[in-house]
């Protein structure tokens, strides 16, 4: 069992950075993929980044890449999302998952309860 939290989300300005952490707790951190999705406002849940065990591997969705950076530190059981360049369709609730490398949500076997991310004009 993994639990995972998320912190870091809030109202920020377009343009603007911000970093999302999520800290994990229970079986080994290191041995799990971890994915980040975020579900915009009246939409579905759309995968963000993912990066793999050992946090060499990454792969982004088109619509962040550039922009975002994913990164972990396996020693403090932790995984980030470094947003810079934020826009207003960035404005979701942010997920961070556990599971295999993958952009499929449905294959990730733990979750977040989710942070608010707002981006204003």
């Amino acid at each position: 069992q993994v639990q995972l939290v998320e912190s870091g989300g809030g109202l920020v300005q377009a343009g603007d950075p911000l970093r999302l952490s999520c800290a994990a707790s229970g079986r080994s951190f290191s041995s799990y993929a971890m994915g980040w999705f975020r579900q915009p406002p009246g939409k579905e849940r759309e995968f963000v980044a993912t990066i793999a065990e050992g946090g060499g591997t990454t792969y982004y969705a088109n619509s962040v890449k550039g922009r975002f950076t994913i990164y972990r530190d396996n020693a403090k059981n932790t995984v980030y999302l470094q947003m810079n360049s934020l826009k207003l369709e960035d404005t979701a609730v942010y997920f961070c998952a556990a599971g295999p490398y993958s952009t499929r949500a449905s294959t990730y076997d733990y979750w977040g309860q989710g942070t608010q991310v707002t981006v204003s004009s």
